[in-house]
Formats: C-alpha cells, structure tokens, sequence
C-alpha cells in the first residue's frame, strides 16, 4: 500500500500536530519551571543570597585552609623515616602524642597560660568597653579609634617593647629599684610564662574591647531605667541585666583570644624562656628543625581537638550560668 499524507484539513492532522507540539515543548517547559522555582528559592532564601555573597570568599578559603587542613590530615597518619614518607597508614604519631609526657606537659602549660591569659584580657576590656558604651556622650568612635590606635603597629614591635619593660634591668625593676620597694631586680618578669601572659594580654586587648562594647551599646537602656525605678541597686542591675545582655561579647571576645593564643608561638619564642615555651613551638620545631611532618600535623591536630572541645563547652557553661543569673 502507498503511503499518502494527511490532509490539513483531517481531524487526525490537527491532533498529530498537538502531539507533536506537545512532545517538542515539554522538556522546555520544564526546564523554564525549574529554573523558575530556583530563582524563587533564591528570592525566598536569605541564606542562598548570604552564601552568595560569600562564594568568592568561601572559595579562597577553601583552596588556602581547607586543602591545606586536608593535606596535614592525611600526613598525620604517615610517617618520617629520614628524609622519606612511610605513607602506609599509621596511629603511631597520636599514640606518642598521647603518651609522651612532655607533649602533655607542653599542651597543658599552654591551654593554662591562654586560660588566664584570656581570663585577664577580658577582665582588664570589660570595664574600658562598658565606660565608652554607657558613660561616653559624644564622640563614642573616636574613644574606640583611641583605645586601638596602639594595636595598629607590628606586633614585633610590640612584644619587643614589653622585653624592654619586664627585663632585668628594665622599666619596672629600674622603677621599683628607684622607689626602694626592692633589692635586686625581679627575675620573674621576663623569660617566664608570666612574661607570655602579660604580652599576649596586651596583644590581644583589642580584640576583646570591641566586641564587648558592642554587646554593652546593644542593651536597651529602658531595662535598666525600669530596673531602677524597681528599686534595684548598681550591683544588681549589673548583675541581673548588663552582665547577661552581654555575654554574647563576652563569649565572643573570650573565643577570639583563647583559640589564637593556645597556637602562638612568637611570644614563647621572644619573652617566654625555657619554661614559658608552649605546644606550638613544638610544633614549629617538628615542622623546622626536626624535620618530622606527620609528628607535627598530629600534634597540631590534637591540639585543635582539644581546643575545640574546650571551646564547646565553654559555650555551654557559659549559656547555662546566663541563663540561671538572669
């Protein structure tokens, strides 16, 4: 039989047609519908545009922290032998970190000094940041510029300037020499962990005061006005409103000089001395002089764990004491 082609005016021929379309435009329909609904998702979602707006960032600390986080993970399970990797999978560098006690003893000199280094930073930035958010009227920028201006040179320069203060014949030995208070200069104050405390403190001042003060210039000034007009006293308006508004900084500020410090390694090296050297010039020294990678990623990762634990549950205790204060 010959075929022969419908006519445009058969019925069939307007449904072949219909189909046809209709099989032709699906897959364009939805694929417009998909990207509709994606760019409706977009609108919607305040976290799609954030993520957005941080791609480039999230990129570049991707390639910089996380390859290289990577990398270290995965040597921390070899091993050095002489100028060579062993990379057959291996515990034997978490197992020394664990049971030699000098990394022990380093790791735990060092989570002490940043503790009371952190405890003494926020103690000395709480009273500056509360003094320019409630009491400071007018130019409260330009007292927070002042405060700071001092963190804005090298930080060498700095730890070197407290070498010249704490020294044996330094500013305050000299002073209190002068002043009769003492008969031979005070051997404590440099190459000691008390040196590290006081300089890192210093150091790390800045970082401190400006996110407590933030926290302070949040609080809603009625709270404490009603407060007031109830009948409560400074103590207890601080202690019941100011202190548990301001936590947030406080948590913050606490985290930002804790975390940093543990990892510091200038500050043990120039004004710490023998017995103010902390896990992470150990660290450096596995990574420099002794020349043993893996021992060196898997103390640094064990002292991340660490940190990271402590961290949590500082959020946590923190979080509870606010809440059962307020």
């Amino acid at each position: 039989m010959a075929w022969r082609p419908i006519p445009e005016s058969h019925p069939a021929a307007a449904i072949l047609v219909t189909e046809t379309t209709i099989e032709v435009s699906t897959p364009a329909l939805r694929s417009r519908s998909w990207r509709g609904r994606l760019h409706a998702l977009y609108l919607r979602s305040d976290t799609l545009k954030g993520f957005t707006l941080l791609s480039p960032t999230l990129l570049v600390m991707g390639l910089t922290m996380c390859i290289p986080f990577g990398i270290m993970v995965v040597m921390s399970f070899w091993t050095q032998i002489g100028f060579e990797f062993d990379t057959a999978f291996s515990l034997v560098n978490y197992v020394e970190a664990v049971e030699k006690p000098m990394y022990r003893a380093l790791l735990l000199r060092s989570l002490t000094i940043s503790a009371i280094c952190t405890v003494a930073t926020v103690l000395l930035s709480y009273p500056m940041a509360y003094y320019v958010a409630f009491h400071v009227r007018k130019h409260k920028m330009a007292w927070i510029i002042l405060m700071t201006v001092p963190f804005f040179s090298s930080y060498l320069l700095r730890i070197f300037a407290w070498k010249v203060i704490l020294g044996y014949n330094g500013v305050i030995n000299s002073g209190l020499k002068g002043l009769g208070l003492i008969e031979q200069p005070l051997a404590f104050l440099l190459y000691s962990p008390t040196a590290v405390v006081i300089t890192l403190a210093h150091a790390w001042a800045a970082f401190a005061i400006l996110p407590i003060y933030i926290s302070l210039e949040k609080i809603d000034r009625s709270l404490i006005e009603a407060a007031t007009d109830l009948g409560d006293g400074p103590v207890k308006r601080f202690l019941g409103i100011t202190l548990p508004l301001s936590m947030p900084g406080v948590i913050a500020a606490s985290l930002m000089i804790f975390i940093p410090t543990v990892g510091d390694y200038v500050t043990p090296t120039l004004v710490g001395g023998p017995d103010g050297l902390m896990i992470a010039n150990l660290i450096q020294a596995q990574f420099g002089l002794v020349n043993n990678w893996p021992m060196g990623a898997a103390l640094a990762l064990d002292m991340m764990l660490v940190v990271a634990v402590i961290s949590l549950l500082y959020i946590w205790l923190t979080r509870k004491v606010t809440e059962n204060i307020a």
